[in-house]
């Protein structure tokens, strides 16, 4: 089970990996906490609808079997939405998801870092919410879905040097954000699937626009295929109780015993 906090997420962070698992015959189940009626879209109305039917045509692209959302609100990226998904209770909220969980006798599932990736609330929400899920419903395996910190940086630094980065980009903000490398200890190898994460992420075309920064949904479908199997054709999780470091390759390889050593790169 995929959990994420708006629609686009899942395309972003785990696409290959659903993709990965279902064409092995798993059952993908995708929950999102949001519709995402707070994004930014240029001149798009009723945005949480148009962001829903996003999401379930990202879903079917990626062979999931189901979808949930449980229906909280977007709280924005200050977190300052009334009856936002970030000021929900957790305890209620970790008892939904457990319900699902349950439903679905899950043995996986993805949230975010305790700080939520890059700061957002409702990502940080999701941490909490799932964890607490997790440990209710007792599934076995919590992956936390993040970014390779040190090497998103060792690439946009040098494109800060050379003028080619745009200047909302704050590089200094994404040295504290994600996971360094020797946190990670999930390296899921998904350039096979690379076809069916770039559709995900065309779904969602309203996010493709809006406020006044180049969209990262937008730069990532710039790419020539070769470049976007390339840049995107990993996808990386820390999981807590596994020593810090590990190369597992594949997001149901649970200990150390059963480690199958994956590439960096």
């Amino acid at each position: 089970m995929f959990f994420h906090a708006h629609p686009d997420d899942e395309a972003l962070l785990t696409a290959g990996t659903m993709a990965l698992l279902a064409a092995e015959g798993h059952r993908v189940v995708l929950v999102v906490a949001t519709a995402g009626e707070r994004g930014l879209a240029d001149d798009v109305a009723g945005l949480g609808a148009v962001r829903t039917a996003e999401l379930h045509a990202s879903a079917a692209v990626l062979g999931c079997a189901r979808v949930v959302f449980l229906g909280y609100g977007d709280s924005g990226v200050d977190g300052d939405m009334p009856g936002g998904f970030a000021g929900a209770s957790v305890a209620v909220a970790a008892g939904e998801l457990a319900e699902i969980l349950r439903q679905e006798d899950a043995d996986l599932l993805t949230v975010y870092d305790p700080a939520g990736g890059y700061g957002h609330p409702d990502h940080v929400q999701v941490h909490r919410v799932g964890t607490m899920a997790a440990r209710l419903a007792g599934t076995p395996v919590v992956l936390e879905a993040t970014v390779d910190r040190d090497l998103l940086l060792r690439v946009l630094r040098p494109l800060r040097r050379w003028g080619l980065l745009p200047r909302a980009v704050d590089v200094g903000a994404l040295a504290r954000a994600y996971a360094g490398r020797d946190e990670i200890t999930h390296r899921v190898r998904v350039r096979r699937h690379a076809g069916a994460k770039r559709a995900a992420l065309a779904a969602h075309a309203s996010q493709a626009t809006g406020g006044d920064t180049v969209r990262t949904l937008r730069a990532l479908l710039g790419l020539p295929a070769p470049l976007f199997r390339y840049a995107l054709g990993t996808e990386y999780f820390v999981r807590r109780d596994v020593a810090p470091g590990s190369h597992l390759a594949h997001p149901l390889d649970a200990w150390p015993d059963r480690v199958r050593v994956a590439a960096d790169g």
